[in-house]
């Protein structure tokens, strides 16, 4: 007889390769460990392949068997999630309500027009917004506390959502005018900036923690937000990168120098709308999702920004990787 492997193996294989241990993966599914060890038990026979290496290890270890398994049973559970979510949307009407989760890299002036556009548009649709930084955006959106993130760098491969690019951003190092870098007047080494205080964004989701991006200077000052890191550079209590949605008109004004510090990382990065892909976006959400790409999509590129302060070197910005 052919092998017929259920949704409900194919679930409880995916649990243990991605918690680590069969313990884990019962409490991930709330059932007994012997249940989760059956299950995987009677998938391997159904199979007639070993999927875990179980002797002699504490934990178990996919066979090269289970990894090939494994890229298996992740499309066809996605595929039976888009399936589900297709017949939920057909069921469903305009949403009553939408959670929307975005990033401070995306500028503001966008932000609000599209939104404005989206109350025109469906006025009985209540919108819950919120705004933040880093992982911020991913956690909302995996946690259910938001029906659509759009943020940047995804900062881990997740199954269980579905992401569309639909736009870039970058981020430019900055200082007050009176700050001492910014009085230099040449391009900045890391010499320059080492024992300069650099104010930095702690990511309060927990999904970046012990990383730090773009950290150059051996004295930093953390804060919670993109907001309050703002107000400090332009105070002049240090240096520090900001998104160039929230720098630019900053800069323009002279309210805040651009540096040109070549070992700080400028590069474009995709800004991406992100969902569950258990939960269809109803009309409403695919509008604002649709709205937001059209947008973001023209937004000014690294290259065009430097134009336009004054500040271009001539050299191409490099594409970060995805």
């Amino acid at each position: 007889m052919e092998a017929n492997p259920t949704l409900d193996q194919l679930q409880v294989f995916l649990a243990v390769a991605e918690t680590g241990s069969f313990s884990a993966a019962s409490r991930a599914l709330n059932r007994a460990q012997s249940v989760v060890s059956y299950t995987i038990g009677n998938l391997e026979a159904q199979l007639e392949v070993p999927l875990f290496e179980r002797s002699g290890a504490r934990q178990p270890k996919l066979t090269e068997a289970g990894k090939a398994m494994l890229t298996d049973a992740r499309r066809i559970v996605a595929d039976l999630q888009v399936m589900r979510a297709r017949a939920k949307s057909i069921k469903q009407g305009l949403e009553a309500e939408l959670s929307l989760a975005l990033s401070v890299m995306v500028p503001s002036d966008a932000m609000v027009s599209e939104l404005r556009e989206f109350r025109d548009r469906f006025p009985s649709v209540t919108l819950n917004l919120n705004v933040g930084e880093l992982g911020m955006v991913m956690d909302m959106v995996m946690s259910g506390r938001a029906d659509i993130g759009i943020g940047g760098s995804i900062l881990r491969q997740e199954d269980t959502l579905t992401m569309e690019k639909i736009g870039y951003s970058f981020m430019i190092p900055v200082a007050a005018p009176e700050h001492p870098l910014a009085k230099l007047g040449r391009p900045l080494t890391l010499a320059d900036v080492r024992e300069e205080v650099q104010l930095v964004v702690t990511d309060t989701s927990g999904l970046t923690k012990g990383r730090d991006f773009n950290v150059l200077s051996y004295r930093t000052w953390r804060v919670s937000d993109i907001a309050t890191k703002h107000h400090l550079i332009k105070g002049g209590l240090g240096w520090g990168g900001l998104p160039a949605s929230v720098a630019g008109k900053d800069i323009m004004k002279g309210t805040l120098a651009a540096l040109d510090l070549e070992a700080y990382e400028q590069s474009e990065y995709p800004l991406y709308a992100m969902r569950k892909t258990a939960n269809p976006l109803g009309p409403a959400g695919r509008w604002l999702i649709d709205a937001m790409e059209r947008r973001l999509s023209s937004c000014p590129s690294h290259g065009d920004f430097k134009q336009m302060l004054g500040l271009d070197s001539g050299e191409a910005i490099p594409q970060a990787a995805e």
